[in-house]
C-alpha cells in the first residue's frame, strides 16, 4: 500500500452528476442524497463541491458501505471526505477479525488517511482513541531513549532507523512499511508534537497484549453504542420459531427515533415484495429497527463483516428473510404485509423466514444422495448448511452456484424438488 502524502488529498475523478444539483441548497443536496442508490449516492459525493459536507452527513456505517461497495480502489477518495467519527468505524470494523488485531489492515487504512493529506491526518490523530493509535504504533514501531532518559549501553549500540529529535530513536519492524509509518509519525512530530512525545512515551513502555485487550473492549462499547451487540446476543436472531405456532403480536412499543441518528440500512438494487411492504409502512423507526437487524446479522458472522461478500450475503439474507416471513403471513398482500411491519418486531419475523427456511434443510437431510446427478447434489449441498443456500440452478438462467433465498418463491421451488426426491 503506497501513499501520496500530499496535502492537497487524493484525486477526485469528476462525474457528471453535479451539474444536476449545482443550483441546490446544502441542505437540499442532502435531501436528495439520501433518495438515491448506491452508485448514485458515491457519484454525486465524489463529484460536487460540497462532497466533504455531504459525506459527513451520513452516518458512519452508510459511508462504509460506499467504500465497500465501490472497492477500496476509492477508499482513498471517502477517507478524504470522512468525518474523524467516521474514520473511527472504518477502524473499528477493518482491524479486527473477532478478537484479533490485523497489522495488515491497520497500515492499509493508515495508508487511505495518507493518501487523504496531511491536513486530514491532523485532524484524525487529534481526535481518534489513543489507545487504538497507541496500538497501531506498538506493533510496528520498536523506540528507544525518552525524555531526560540517558540511552543504555544496549540502545547505544543498536542500530536505528530513524529519529525526529534527537531524544526517540526508532526502529520499524516491518521494513517495507517503514516509509510509510515513519511520514505518519512526521506529520504528528511536526504539527501535534506533544501527542508525539506522549505517543512515543507510551509506545516504548507499554505492553502489548494488554493493550490490545483493552482496544477491544473500547472498540465494543463503540459499536454497541451504534446497534452492534455482543456475538452471544446476535446469535439470537437464530432462535427457531416454529411457523406452524407462531403467532403475530397485535402492536409494539414505538421504536424511539433520535434525529440525529437516523440509518437507514441499505436497501439492494429492485423493487421486492418486502421493499415495497417497507415503503407502504412508512416508518422512520422501522428504517431504524431494520439497521439494527442488519447490524446484528453480521455480528452473528463468524467471518469478519468487513469482507465485502460477507456483508453483501447477510443484507441479502436478512431481507430475504423478512421477505418469506412476510409473504407466509400476509398471503403475498402488500397492505396487510404493511400493517404486519408496524405490528412485529423485525427480529420475530426474520426468526421466522429463517424457520421456514431451516425446515426445507431438515428434509433435505433425509434425502439419499445415491445415485442423483451432479446438479441435484449440488442443490442438495446448498440446502444443507447451516443457513441453507438456494441453488442456482433451479433459476431461469441455471447458473451452477448459490444465493441466499430472496422469496417464497425461491421456498416453493424447492419444496417442490425435495417432494420430487422423497424429502
Amino acid at each position: 500500500m503506497s501513499d501520496t502524502g500530499n496535502k492537497k488529498g487524493a484525486e477526485i475523478i469528476p462525474f457528471s452528476r453535479s451539474s444536476k444539483t449545482g443550483s441546490l441548497s446544502l441542505a437540499a443536496k442532502i435531501a436528495h442524497l439520501r433518495e438515491l442508490g448506491t452508485k448514485d449516492r458515491a457519484e454525486l459525493i465524489l463529484s460536487d463541491p460540497e462532497g466533504k459536507s455531504l459525506a459527513r452527513s451520513l452516518e458512519p456505517q452508510e459511508l462504509y458501505w460506499l467504500v465497500k461497495e465501490f472497492g477500496e480502489e476509492d477508499a482513498a477518495a471517502f477517507v478524504t471526505f470522512s468525518s474523524p467519527d467516521q474514520y473511527d468505524f472504518f477502524l473499528d470494523v477493518e482491524l479486527w477479525d473477532g478478537l484479533t488485531y490485523s497489522r495488515d489492515k491497520a497500515l492499509e487504512w493508515i495508508g487511505y488517511l495518507m493518501a487523504a493529506g496531511e491536513e486530514r491526518v491532523v485532524e484524525q490523530v487529534t481526535r481518534m482513541d489513543f489507545e487504538l493509535l497507541l496500538l497501531i504504533c506498538a506493533k510496528e514501531l520498536i523506540v528507544g531513549g525518552g525524555i531526560g532518559d540517558m540511552l543504555s549501553d544496549e540502545e547505544r549500540r543498536a542500530e536505528w532507523d530513524r529519529t525526529f529529535d534527537n531524544m526517540f530513536y526508532i526502529t520499524f519492524r516491518d521494513e517495507k512499511q517503514g516509509p510509510l509509518l515513519g511520514r505518519f509519525i512526521d506529520i504528528i512530530f511536526r504539527n501535534e508534537h506533544d501527542l508525539y512525545l506522549r505517543l512515543m512515551q507510551a509506545t516504548r513502555s507499554e505492553v502489548e497484549s494488554e493493550l490490545e485487550d483493552l482496544c477491544f473492549q473500547f472498540r465494543s462499547g463503540r459499536l454497541a453504542d451504534m446497534g452492534f451487540p455482543e456475538r452471544e446476543h446476535a446469535l439470537e436472531i437464530y432462535r427457531y420459531q416454529d411457523p406452524e405456532a407462531f403467532v403475530a403480536e397485535d402492536g409494539k412499543e414505538p421504536v424511539v427515533v433520535d434525529v440525529e441518528g437516523h440509518r437507514p440500512a441499505p436497501f439492494p438494487a429492485g423493487d421486492s415484495f418486502f421493499q415495497r411492504a417497507m415503503s407502504a409502512a412508512a416508518s422512520e423507526g422501522l428504517s431504524v429497527e431494520l439497521f439494527c437487524l442488519v447490524n446484528t446479522a453480521l455480528v452473528a458472522e463468524e467471518k469478519p463483516f468487513a469482507d465485502h461478500d460477507v456483508m453483501a450475503s447477510v443484507l441479502q439474507r436478512v431481507y430475504g428473510y423478512l421477505a418469506i416471513a412476510l409473504e407466509h403471513l400476509s398471503g403475498g398482500d402488500e397492505q396487510k404485509a404493511a400493517s404486519i411491519l408496524k405490528a412485529e418486531y423485525l427480529k420475530r419475523l426474520f426468526q421466522l423466514g429463517f424457520a421456514i427456511v431451516s425446515r426445507l434443510r431438515l428434509r433435505a437431510e433425509q434425502v439419499n444422495a445415491a445415485g442423483l446427478d451432479h446438479a441435484t447434489n449440488r442443490a442438495l449441498l446448498g440446502f444443507r448448511r447451516k443457513c441453507p443456500h438456494f441453488y442456482r440452478g433451479l433459476d431461469p438462467d441455471r447458473v451452477d452456484g448459490y444465493r441466499e433465498f430472496r422469496n417464497m418463491a425461491d421456498v416453493q421451488a424447492v419444496d417442490a424438488l425435495l417432494g420430487e426426491l422423497g424429502g
